[in-house]
This record gives structure tokens, sequence and C-alpha cells, in this order.
């Protein structure tokens, strides 16, 4: 019976301790005070593509459009990426040609 003795002075503490509760006295313009300042209009921070307009992308675009097109022209034709391959393996010996012999032969 002990701990429901201890049980009960625990409920008593705490429902005296609800009596030392006292009103608080509030400013009469604390709600007013409180509203503008959680819904006060922030400034809009700038971001560091602001000064990328639409008019600057535009013009991006069309230089890079321009440039491929030009760069696409300018390409020569396969035969001539062929004959740089095979050029290039000759030079570095990545090819074997007609009078080497083989050591497997």
């Amino acid at each position: 019976m002990e701990t429901n003795k201890n049980i009960q002075d625990k409920v008593d503490s705490a429902f005296s301790a609800l009596d030392a509760i006292e009103p608080v006295n509030v400013s009469p313009f604390f709600k007013d005070k409180t509203m503008q300042v959680l819904f006060a209009e922030k400034e809009e921070k700038q971001s560091v593509w602001s000064w990328f307009t639409p008019k600057l992308q535009l013009a991006t675009l069309v230089c890079i459009v321009v440039l491929n097109v030009v760069a696409f022209s300018k390409m020569e034709t396969a035969s001539s990426y062929d004959e740089n391959l095979s050029e290039f393996a000759e030079s570095y010996g990545l090819v074997a040609s007609d009078n080497d012999t083989l050591i497997l032969n």
C-alpha cells in the first residue's frame, strides 16, 4: 500500500502546482505586432541569373544554332576520316603489313 500512498502524493502535488498558475498580463497590441511580424512582406532576393533575360536567352540560342550549322557544314566526308584513321594505325604499328613475319606462323 506504500506505492498507492506515493502515487496519491504525486497527484496531490500536481494539482497544487495548478493552483500556483496566475493570469499573465499581455500588452493589448501583442496580437497585432505578432501578426505584422509573421505576415510582413519580405524582400525578394535577386538571383544570380537575373541578368539572363529571355531576350538574351534567345540570342544565345540563335548563336549556338548558327555555330552548329557552320561546324556541320565544314565537316569533311567520312572517307577523310577513314584515311586519317588508317594513317594513324600505320604510324603507330597497329596494323600488320604484308611483308611482316608473324611469330606464330
